[in-house]
């Protein structure tokens, strides 16, 4: 991975874009689509925006970039209808064979071949769209349930996903499908059983 005075801002073709992960949670990206429409007659707004919480891709083969953070922004501005937006290039793997790019995403931890059960999958069954990933509940309430405190934002790649699988094994679909705020008060408390103490950002209750 390159460091951050390395690190590229480039105007990208959201077209272009590939996912590394099978699911996103959506609603997350409704809640990005809100956030993006609240900028619509401010575009130096909305660029500082995307700037603030850019879209990290690599460049690979046959000109695609492949977004390895911020699956939700990219895919709320495909379903705004955006054609570009500025993202971070963290590097150029463009000129390996598909094989190669995909072992050395593997390497870097680049790739998230979970589906919305939780089960691994094989690299051939990404999708090859944003618009083709799955809903994965659980994510959504992962990236809420950090929001709201329940653990913190860490560098490791995939965390919040670490979190949406251990809420699965704790709260019932049923409960988030009927009743998501009171399936978000139970992940925040969740959040600091002893149980979570090994996942990524776990904050050490009081």
């Amino acid at each position: 991975m390159n460091d951050k005075q390395s690190t590229q801002h480039h105007i990208i073709t959201l077209s272009n874009l590939r996912p590394t992960q099978m699911t996103v949670g959506m609603l997350q990206v409704k809640h990005k689509r809100q956030q993006l429409r609240t900028f619509e007659k401010r575009p130096a707004e909305l660029v500082g925006f995307i700037l603030e919480h850019p879209i990290r891709v690599v460049l690979g083969p046959a000109d695609k970039a492949y977004v390895i953070d911020h699956h939700h922004l990219a895919l709320a501005l495909v379903k705004e209808d955006f054609i570009t937006a500025p993202m971070e290039i963290e590097d150029d793997y463009s000129s390996l064979s598909l094989k190669s790019f995909w072992k050395k995403l593997q390497a870097q931890q680049f790739v998230h071949p979970v589906d919305a059960s939780g089960k691994y999958r094989s690299i051939s069954a990404l999708p090859n769209s944003l618009k083709h990933m799955e809903d994965d509940p659980y994510r959504s309430l992962a990236g809420f349930a950090r929001e709201a405190g329940a653990f913190l934002k860490v560098g490791a790649p995939f965390a919040e996903f670490a979190w949406a699988d251990y809420y699965r094994d704790c709260i019932r679909k049923k409960l988030l499908k009927k009743d998501f705020q009171d399936a978000l008060d139970k992940a925040v408390k969740l959040a600091r059983h002893k149980d979570a103490s090994t996942l990524p950002g776990y904050i050490k209750p009081k």
